[in-house]
């Protein structure tokens, strides 16, 4: 396997780090996917998994979104970018790095959580011929059950909004919600996060023109124990995608002989003879 560190850039031109990962043998036409990470959390995490990817013939390109991971300035105060920015810029911008750099080799998606939300807004997705989601979600709070729903209630009209304007950014190493985000991602979160609609413009119309034009095919995965996406939250997500041929596995960590797996631990390596050899099988067919 080979391993290569870069810096590329989103459709605005803004450099992002990013990670990809080439088998050894890696000819012109190999599969190619690209994972797009939940919120706050580093390329890093992914490495586990890209590389059992990698072992099974993907290539496989890891990175971080602007104002996260190694694409973060030193201080995120008044640093600019948006949730929209994610996926309509450094989304984008991969896809067509990969497109250029790649153009021969079929391009796959893994989305953990946003990112399964961020492929929808990408202008150019079209280019993507298959996607798995795992824990991909709506954030519209009322998709809670009591009493949590409360509690992301109060996320998005009580403790975001007064805390973000203040200082300018999202301390979530605070609160123990993963890395701090930049002020204006967090807040255009927030505000989805009060729409029944989700993923909204600033008139609060749903933004759907691109997850209506994806039309590869969605394997997507909710766990019974995700306290960040249940499962009727994912169901909601994955009702934006109208164009794709969708579907889903509801999965009880029993089922697994396994007492959690919860929002992150599909990407746990106790993972590899269980969903990620299947998940790697699902991508094989569609390559």
């Amino acid at each position: 396997m080979k391993v290569e560190e870069l810096s590329l850039p989103a459709r605005d031109g803004m450099p992002l780090a990013a990670t990809i990962f080439r088998p050894d043998n890696s000819t012109q036409g190999n599969p190619f996917v690209l994972i797009t990470s939940a919120v706050g959390v580093k390329r890093a995490f992914y490495k586990k998994f890209a590389t059992y990817l990698c072992d099974q013939g993907f290539s496989v390109l890891c990175f971080d979104y602007r104002g996260v991971g190694d694409s973060r300035p030193k201080s995120l105060f008044r640093f600019k970018a948006t949730m929209s920015d994610w996926g309509e810029k450094d989304v984008a911008g991969m896809i067509d790095w990969i497109a250029a750099e790649h153009a021969h080799e079929k391009l796959m998606v893994i989305g953990h959580s946003v990112g399964a939300q961020l492929v929808g807004l990408a202008p150019n997705n079209e280019r993507i011929a298959a996607m798995l989601s795992i824990a991909g979600q709506s954030g519209y709070w009322g998709l809670w059950s009591s009493p949590r729903k409360y509690l992301m209630a109060a996320l998005w009209y009580l403790i975001v909004p007064s805390i973000t304007p203040a200082i300018k950014y999202f301390p979530a190493r605070w609160l123990g919600l993963g890395e701090d985000l930049p002020g204006g991602v967090i807040l255009e979160w927030a505000r989805w996060c009060r729409n029944p609609n989700y993923i909204v413009d600033d008139a609060g119309n749903p933004k759907r023109e691109h997850f209506e034009k994806f039309k590869g095919p969605i394997l997507y995965y909710s766990f019974a124990d995700d306290i960040y996406a249940p499962q009727a939250a994912v169901e909601h997500l994955m009702s934006f995608y109208t164009s794709a041929a969708k579907s889903g596995r509801h999965i009880l960590p029993g089922e697994l002989a396994l007492r959690s797996i919860g929002h992150f631990g599909f990407f746990r390596e106790k993972m590899k003879p269980l969903l990620w050899a299947e998940a790697s099988a699902w991508l094989t067919r569609q390559s």
